[in-house]
């Protein structure tokens, strides 16, 4: 019972792992407006109903820096770093959503 225990320990985080951070994709009303390489440093205005989304790409990361949406989630939603994170702006219908080489797992698609 030890060694099963152990063996679960172990292969947890491995089974949980989504790899290394490689791109993001900009989506505009649920289509691809733009898929960003996180190695270059760049910022993406995206225009949706409400006015312009802007995305920035720094270090490896991206983030919504503005959105003209009243409550401001997908700004708060802060830096995304790793693969299967994603910041939406329901008002102006766009997201953002981390990519790395594996695809990742949820509860959803688990």
């Amino acid at each position: 019972m030890l060694l099963g225990l152990a063996v679960c320990g172990v292969s947890f985080p491995l089974a949980w792992q989504a790899g290394v951070a490689e791109k993001a994709i900009v989506r505009r009303g649920g289509e691809v407006f733009s898929e960003l390489d996180l190695a270059r440093n760049r910022r993406l205005d995206v225009p949706g109903p409400l006015g312009i989304t802007t995305v920035l790409v720094e270090r490896g990361r991206a983030r919504v820096a503005s959105d003209p949406g009243p409550r401001q989630y997908c700004v708060r939603q802060g830096w995304l770093a790793r693969p299967g994170e994603i910041a939406i702006c329901a008002p102006n219908q766009v997201s953002v959503e981390i990519r790395g080489r594996k695809p990742t797992y949820d509860s959803l698609s688990y």
